[in-house]
């Protein structure tokens, strides 16, 4: 639980993210002295998915929300690869199409809320409609502050049908950001991922944390909490977030459901026979 309550944003709490160091990895000074931990995370991860989707009761969201290059894909990368891809599914939220601009704002999202028994991973999400809509001014003022509401309303309505909501930004500085653009630029296998409109969105950085800290503050409560991650130093951005999914899903209750059949019915029809005929342990 350390990480879990070192780094919530508590209701009503103001949020400073300039008071929040991206560069803070703790108690580790380094990803090999982290390592064991992330393991161990990473493993009961696993083991409480597959009881999740057994169990098939309740389903687990996470939001991931971050500016360009703070880690979004690298967290769902190494964090849920080692989960059963039957249980799991990653939606990235680009520019809505058409279709989705004819419908209320949350229309695209709920289409892809989790079913009993999953794990969803937004990669973006609903707050990309006050973000980027705030910081271009693509919509009034009156507009996106409207949906703070909606979308508390939005999110109680998953939890009040079985759904545990885990919301992180990943906090990088900016001098962090353009080291990494650099290394997308020097990388060949990752050139594809960069574009100049990354660099020119560098320039509306304060007013990105200026929306990311007021969404933040409106939207972060008991059941569906926000979560400031460090996130200059990959590996604790890693590990913290890690054990923060795996605390919440080892406190949801999770175990394997009884059988549907009767078992001793189906060893008594279907084997018996063989068991009689096994060779005897001496």
């Amino acid at each position: 639980m350390r990480y879990r309550e070192e780094f919530i944003v508590k209701p009503g709490a103001k949020l400073h993210l300039d008071q929040i160091d991206p560069a803070y990895k703790g108690r580790h000074e380094s990803h090999d002295k982290a390592a064991p931990e992330i393991a161990a995370s990473l493993e009961q991860m696993d083991r409480l998915q597959n009881l999740l989707y057994a169990d098939g009761n309740q389903s687990l969201l996470v939001v991931l929300q971050a500016l360009d290059a703070a880690g979004k894909d690298g967290v769902i990368r190494h964090l849920f690869t080692g989960m059963n891809p039957q249980g799991v599914r990653v939606v990235g939220f680009k520019q809505p199409s058409a279709e989705e601009r004819a419908h209320d704002f949350l229309w695209r999202v709920h289409q892809n809320a989790p079913a009993r028994g999953e794990v969803v991973i937004y990669n973006r999400s609903h707050y990309e409609d006050v973000l980027v809509v705030r910081v271009h001014e693509l919509v009034p003022r009156k507009t996106w502050s409207r949906r703070y509401d909606l979308i508390n309303d939005f999110e109680r309505m998953l939890v009040a049908n079985g759904t545990r909501i885990l919301k992180f930004y990943l906090h990088i500085s900016p001098s962090e950001q353009l080291d990494r653009f650099k290394q997308r630029l020097d990388d060949p296998q990752r050139q594809w991922k960069i574009s100049e409109s990354d660099y020119d969105e560098r320039k509306l950085w304060p007013k990105y944390i200026e929306a990311y800290q007021d969404a933040i503050e409106h939207t972060s409560n008991d059941t569906a909490p926000w979560f400031v991650i460090p996130a200059n130093h990959k590996w604790f951005r890693n590990l913290a977030i890690a054990e923060i999914i795996s605390d919440t899903m080892d406190g949801m209750g999770l175990k394997l459901p009884s059988p549907r059949v009767d078992l001793a019915e189906i060893r008594k029809k279907y084997h018996a026979a063989a068991d009689e005929h096994a060779p005897t342990k001496r």
